[in-house]
């Protein structure tokens, strides 16, 4: 019998004969309203990718308080987030960067105590507690949403517009960060390294799409051949309509893609099945907080049809605001059902 971790690799090479594999990702918001439901969820269908997360021998003197509690929570960047609602994450009110100029981009704190983990205890804690999963780093290499939080989302866009050479300094700082903290991930036993930048509005791209490949692209292309060259896999996560990059993405060799695929289309994405994998989602504007059972067993329906061939797609979904335990649960029985008919009792 093959092991979660085996099954994360069959699906990305297309090779999986056995049920999909699957991940279930969280809020808190989802333990507060609905704890019982959430860990019976989680034990009838255990995750199959896990992330891991580490020891570090120096902690960021900027980090204050909870991210998803109520009030103000300051980054390990220094970035404060407002938060009004307990259980998730909140919004930068007062950016970093006040000026056009970037001339005190030295008011930001560039977290290299990220870099303080020990790649042998990494090993062990992976070893010891997810031997037989897909293990991925306990990081997220995030340039734009991080220029966000650095800078106030209005005054980051037109920046991208001017381009002052003090953001292209920090940006060149920042993604040496990110490249040299992805090295070090590379080294430990981990299965996959992530990215995640929300680049989708509901129908377009947040920015012009040659901008997104002048200044973008090459930043996740040095990340993906960073993991490459190490033999690990690249997974990302991007919200919203991402259509008009899907084909750069699968240019600089991601390996999976976790974005809002209900408000593309099916018939938009059929054209890159096979060529990446889909790591989810199912829709949680609409469906996961609205529907009913039923719809959400044919909305898992067609993103079997039009994107699943023997793998490409992971039963991924995410439990937050609104969204109903029931639909939850039908997800993840609805594949189950597709691929292998498990049943629910199925652990490995």
């Amino acid at each position: 019998m093959k092991t979660p971790r085996q099954l994360v690799y069959d699906t990305l090479d297309g090779k999986n004969t056995g049920r999909a594999p699957r991940q279930l990702w969280t809020l808190p918001w989802a333990e507060i309203h609905y704890g019982p439901q959430l860990r019976a969820i989680q034990k009838d269908y255990p995750d199959d990718i896990v992330g891991i997360g580490v020891p570090l021998r120096e902690m960021s003197p900027c980090s204050r308080g909870n991210s998803t509690d109520i009030g103000k929570f300051t980054d390990d960047w220094g970035c404060t987030f407002e938060n009004l609602e307990r259980g998730i994450i909140g919004e930068v009110k007062d950016p970093l960067v006040k000026e056009d100029d970037w001339s005190d981009a030295e008011n930001v704190h560039i977290p290299y105590e990220w870099l303080t983990f020990d790649i042998e205890e990494a090993n062990g804690i992976i070893h010891r507690y997810a031997e037989d999963k897909f293990r991925a780093a306990g990081f997220w290499a995030r340039p734009f949403e991080q220029l966000q939080f650095i800078r106030g989302t209005e005054n980051l866009y037109m920046d991208l517009a001017a381009i002052p050479a003090g953001l292209t300094k920090f940006l060149s700082r920042m993604h040496t960060f990110y490249c040299d903290l992805m090295e070090k991930w590379c080294k430990t036993d981990v299965d996959t390294v992530c990215l995640m930048d929300d680049w989708g509005a509901q129908r377009g791209l947040l920015i012009h799409p040659e901008q997104w490949r002048k200044l973008f692209k090459p930043l996740y292309k040095d990340y993906i051949d960073i993991a490459k060259r190490h033999g690990k896999r690249s997974f990302m996560h991007s919200d919203g309509y991402t259509l008009d990059i899907l084909p750069d993405l699968v240019e600089i060799g991601l390996d999976a893609i976790n974005t809002q695929i209900f408000c593309m289309g099916m018939d938009k994405l059929m054209p890159f099945r096979g060529k990446i994998t889909f790591w989810g989602e199912i829709d949680r504007q609409h469906l996961l907080p609205y529907a009913s059972t039923e719809e959400i067993r044919f909305a898992v329906d067609e993103v079997y049809a039009a994107l699943y061939d023997r793998g490409y797609c992971i039963a991924q979904c995410e439990f937050g605001p609104g969204a109903k335990p029931e639909n939850v649960r039908e997800v993840f029985v609805r594949w189950n059902e597709l691929t292998a008919n498990v049943s629910m009792k199925e652990k490995y």
